[in-house]
């Protein structure tokens, strides 16, 4: 038997060896997710607890930048999906190079660096948040402390920007926060299906990772408004985990509306196979009309 039968599964899928590439790129998603989680949330960590962060778009661009920066460090390895969202849309959509059966492996990376970086801005942002709940009243795990809570995951409407009363919470009611994700999330991975798609010969070529960075920057200025702009199942649930047994409870999971818990992680998911499908029409067309 050959090499590559001996990695052939009954169905004559190609299997992973054991020591080969797989291990690589769970690592890479790990390492890209870590850096997404310590600087995205870090940035809203500086923003809302320490006030240095002045207007939406400086956090905006942190994101972007982020994003563009775990790009560059292990594209090359993993493609650097760092989002469940994308990860099942390649499955769906490219799974020539993709195969479904690298899903579960790709998140579980994604959640695991995720996690540590969530921990990490714990141990250096936690007494910083301690303060600022006593100087604003909140009691962690009381109704009004996802305005503390915020800067592990996503709660709508953004506690920052509308407050936390019920008043708040009829201006953003479930249907547009779910709207919102899946709408932010379509653009996103549309962008991102057209930014690297091999046939796009207007494709900005080496700057990809800072063209899919700013369009992360401008769906967050639109979207971060109303749900804080998760468009990534792990960036929210990871640290909405952490936050969990860091004393928010139910405030964490299952959210003050009880709905957060899952609406972060179904509205990208609907929402990036969408915006995948659109491009994928789209590519059909124009390969049917050249």
């Amino acid at each position: 038997m050959s090499a590559r039968a001996a990695c052939r599964s009954p169905a004559g899928r190609a299997m992973p060896r054991k020591g080969t590439s797989l291990d690589r790129e769970v690592g890479a998603e790990m390492v890209g997710s870590f850096i997404l989680c310590f600087f995205g949330p870090g940035s809203v960590a500086v923003a809302v607890l320490t006030g240095e962060h002045v207007g939406l778009w400086q956090v905006a661009s942190v994101w972007g930048f982020a994003i563009a920066l775990a790009i560059y460090a292990v594209g090359a390895i993993s493609g650097c999906h760092i989002n469940p969202a994308v990860t099942l849309a390649m499955a769906v959509y490219r799974s020539r190079s993709f195969p479904a059966w690298k899903i579960a492996p790709y998140v579980l990376g994604q959640m695991v660096g995720g996690a540590l970086a969530a921990l990490l801005l714990l141990a250096l942002y936690g007494p910083t948040c301690q303060v600022f709940e006593a100087e604003n009243g909140i009691v962690r795990g009381e109704p009004g402390s996802q305005l503390s809570a915020m800067w592990f995951g996503e709660y709508f409407p953004n506690p920052a920007v509308y407050g936390t009363d019920p008043e708040a919470f009829a201006q953003v009611p479930v249907a547009t926060a779910f709207a919102a994700e899946a709408v932010g999330t379509a653009f996103l991975v549309f962008f991102i299906m057209a930014l690297t798609d091999s046939r796009n010969k207007d494709g900005p070529g080496k700057l990809t990772p800072l063209m899919i960075g700013f369009t992360v920057a401008c769906v967050i200025a639109i979207v971060a408004p109303l749900t804080q702009a998760g468009l990534n199942p792990m960036r929210d649930f990871a640290p909405r985990l952490v936050s969990y047994f860091a004393g928010w409870g139910e405030i964490a999971v299952p959210g003050p509306r009880g709905v957060e818990w899952w609406l972060y992680i179904v509205a990208p998911l609907v929402g990036g196979l969408v915006g995948a499908g659109v491009h994928q029409v789209l590519r059909a067309r124009i390969d049917e009309d050249s």
